[in-house]
């Protein structure tokens, strides 16, 4: 954690304390914990995220801002999940996810040295090395290389077929939900060297830009270490109009019980309308990053109560 530290303050970032508490809850799809403050008399949740309010630093004129902090989120107990855990998000005006994956690579490579004086470490059978420069695949050509599936040559019955035989279970087809889907049970568990996945389908996040060129892709992009997803980062959607758009969509979605969905926030949207700069974004799970430089395979192994 000091080492993290090091690096984004070396890098011109601050850190500042985003609340805990919140009246809505945003910035990942998680079902959240649900509280009352009695002195208001106002139903409040524990962050999920501290993205959103992040973002609106951004709007009040911070240029590059950070913070380390615990996240909340009511869901599946597992090996790489916990309720509660750290998480590292920053945000960067004028630079794109492009800049990002820089970023990320920079930070591994400078807290592996740093603690550990090497960029090759050994987990499980594996031996890893974070040395810069990591590899970069599109979505759809990971999906070709490690399962051998062309999703552009399915048809959504072809697609709907292929979830069934893998036991996958969606709320509602869209081709792009399907292709994430597949891509998480086929294609992760073999991404053991450093790779950046990118150009994810819009459907999978609504507070991400459309990518350049492919309307149907966003300009996202997930760090993967040992078969880990250690990240989540986006080109940072920044146009009210669209973000509005897409957040009373999923809205509909929440109401309608898709627990993991986000709700409306209309403040946030505001501080998009008064001005928010392009830029870059990313959140970095630091828990599996002890994991990974650790050694260890489960996150229990790495929080003091799990």
């Amino acid at each position: 954690l000091r080492a993290v530290r090091e690096f984004m303050d070396s890098k011109g970032f601050i850190e500042i304390d985003t609340p805990v508490l919140q009246p809505i809850y945003g910035g990942a799809n998680a079902r959240p914990f649900k509280t009352f403050l009695h002195d208001l008399k106002l139903d409040i949740y524990l962050r999920i995220s501290d993205e959103l309010y992040l973002k609106r630093l951004m709007v009040g004129g911070f240029d590059k801002v950070y913070e380390i902090g615990r996240d909340f989120r009511n869901e599946s107990i597992t090996r790489l999940r916990n309720p509660e855990f750290t998480m590292m998000e920053s945000y960067w005006a004028y630079v794109d996810y492009n800049d990002m994956m820089e970023l990320t690579e920079d930070l591994f490579n400078y807290v592996a040295k740093k603690v550990f004086g090497t960029t090759k470490f050994k987990i499980g059978n594996n031996n890893i090395d974070v040395k810069k420069p990591w590899k970069r695949m599109t979505m759809k050509d990971a999906l070709m290389k490690f399962a051998n599936l062309d999703i552009d040559k399915k048809n959504d019955t072809d697609l709907m077929h292929l979830l069934e035989k893998n036991n996958i279970q969606t709320e509602e087809f869209s081709r792009g939900i399907a292709m994430e889907h597949l891509f998480k049970t086929l294609v992760e568990p073999k991404l053991i060297q450093p790779i950046f996945i990118i150009d994810y389908p819009k459907e999978s996040t609504p507070l991400c830009k459309m990518k350049r060129g492919n309307s149907e892709l966003i300009e996202r992009f997930e760090p993967f270490i040992n078969g880990w997803e250690m990240g989540n980062a986006y080109s940072e959607l920044n146009d009210p109009i669209i973000q509005r758009d897409l957040l009373t969509k999923q809205a509909e979605q929440l109401n309608k019980g898709k627990e993991d969905a986000h709700p409306l926030d209309e403040d946030f949207i505001r501080a998009i309308e008064i001005g928010m700069p392009p830029m870059g974004g990313l959140g970095i799970g630091i828990d599996r990053m002890v994991m990974f430089l650790t050694g260890k395979e489960s996150i229990r192994d790495v929080i003091a109560f799990p």
